[in-house]
């Protein structure tokens, strides 16, 4: 009987000490990020809803990426009222989406939406978002239902903010 009772307290300690299922979207303090993999994201580049969309490709250890991001924080600030939606996708490896990419969206408090892309089939997939990509970033598509542009190149807040005008006349 004592057996029983030791057999029983042993299953109720196992039971309440099962583990809970870890997140597949890693979180810190409120930050969630979403992975996509290009059959995930090309819908995303592809949207006819009447909205204006600015995508930037980048990652938290290119240089100019971070250097241009406060220009996409400032025109998502200036344009979300206009019919317009910042898309950041970050490029960071997923091994580092915790130690650097959560950490890095905190601290700069990036308002925009931020996306992971995590697909290895680059040669697919950069093609395909712009035949004249050659996989550098920073890189920002810019369309609507009227107009699409790819841009290879780093932007400063003036000159971004005149690209978009150009889709919303």
């Amino acid at each position: 009987m004592r057996r029983l009772g030791y057999l029983l307290l042993f299953v109720a300690v196992l039971v309440s000490c099962k583990k809970t299922p870890k997140s597949t979207e890693p979180q810190l303090e409120g930050v969630k990020i979403t992975t996509l993999n290009y059959e995930k994201l090309k819908p995303l580049l592809h949207k006819n809803d009447g909205k204006t969309y600015v995508i930037n490709f980048w990652a938290t250890w290119c240089i100019p990426c971070v250097k241009e991001l406060p220009a996409f924080e400032k025109l998502n600030k200036e344009f979300k009222d206009k019919n317009v939606e910042v898309i950041l996708v970050s490029l960071d490896f997923s091994r580092q989406l915790e130690s650097n990419l959560i950490p890095f969206i905190k601290d700069k408090k990036l308002q925009s939406k931020v996306l992971h892309f995590d697909d290895s089939n680059e040669q697919f997939w950069i093609k395909d978002i712009a035949e004249n990509w050659t996989g550098s970033i920073p890189a920002t598509l810019i369309y609507n239902a009227k107009k699409r542009k790819f841009y290879e190149q780093p932007f400063h807040y003036e000159t971004l903010k005149n690209e978009l005008q150009t889709f919303l006349n």
